[in-house]
């Protein structure tokens, strides 16, 4: 019997309780879904940071990892951890990143803030903004959320650049290396962060990359907090060269009662929610996984410790 055991928090066990051992079910896979089981009979653990399993020493029978969370930086770098990892990529994270990304880069893009904050009632013409297809929008990172992302404004006619390991993305211009991070910045009048959090990303975007952006550029950040300098940010956008900057995620959350981003004239908050997991796509997926476990083929999103995601 194949046991698959359930580390996360009370509600999230209310929502997959069922949902889980149904898409099992559909797949043929038999399977006991339980939050009881002796560390050493668990054969797969479905797994939240905010669960109770931090030590996965006990687990010596364990076969896979199965996050419910797309970012793994909570236990990428957990030494118990000797069994493979997956991260959690499904399709409503995937169209919810989609739709949160192109609604607010449709709002920079056509000044929609100067129109729906209108106190003094002016009458404000002559503010039509340029074709999509005239401006440029740069993506930090084309992994499966990115890339539905540089897909999305794609199709808006948007020209779409991106930087990443990943050269070849139809439609999308694609650049790499320091060299390449460069030429995306420079040419970025909306720029999306979407790389996942690791050493090499962290503050990505500083004093001087920021300072390659063109004056006026607009910032989104959906993807991981660290990924930005919030002081280097601040002044950026004090001076005016960088105009707005609408962000997801912070260094620490929830994001703290002083922080300047609250009361920044061109700062909007949203409070992580740009892409949550949806527990009946996300429930196909620990499924899907397991059976793949099970027949002892390739796991879908394994993460790459040595790369950290």
């Amino acid at each position: 019997m194949t046991n698959v055991l359930f580390a996360g928090t009370d509600e999230n066990w209310e929502t997959y309780k069922a949902l889980i051992p149904e898409a099992l079910k559909a797949r043929g896979v038999t399977a006991v879904f339980s939050r009881d089981f002796a560390p050493e009979t668990v054969d797969y653990i479905v797994y939240s940071p905010l669960g109770p399993v931090q030590d996965f020493t006990p687990f010596t029978r364990l076969k896979a990892v199965l996050s419910l969370w797309a970012g793994v930086e909570r236990i990428v770098g957990n030494k118990t951890l000797k069994a493979p990892l997956c991260r959690m990529v499904d399709n409503g994270l995937k169209k919810g990143m989609a739709e949160w990304v192109a609604g607010h880069c449709l709002r920079y893009h056509l000044g929609m803030d100067a129109h729906i904050v209108n106190p003094k009632h002016e009458w404000r013409s002559g503010m039509a903004p340029p074709l999509a297809e005239d401006r440029t929008i740069g993506i930090l990172g084309l992994g499966e959320l990115g890339q539905a992302c540089a897909t999305a404004l794609n199709c808006l006619g948007f020209k779409v650049t991106g930087w990443s390991s990943l050269k070849n993305i139809d439609g999308i211009v694609c650049f790499a290396g320091a060299d390449g991070l460069n030429a995306l910045l420079a040419r970025s009048e909306i720029l999306v962060l979407l790389l996942p959090q690791t050493a090499d990303t962290t503050h990505v975007l500083n004093i001087e990359s920021l300072a390659k952006m063109p004056k006026g550029a607009c910032i989104l950040n959906p993807g991981r907090g660290p990924l930005i300098d919030d002081d280097a940010l601040i002044a950026a956008l004090n001076a005016g060269h960088i105009s707005h900057a609408t962000l997801d995620v912070f260094a620490k959350e929830p994001l703290p009662q002083g922080h300047a981003y609250w009361t920044h004239p061109n700062v909007t908050v949203t409070p992580h929610i740009a892409s949550e997991t949806r527990p009946k796509s996300a429930a196909q997926v620990v499924a899907e996984n397991v059976k793949r476990g099970e027949d002892r083929t390739p796991l879908l999103f394994q993460v790459d410790s040595r790369l950290g995601y």
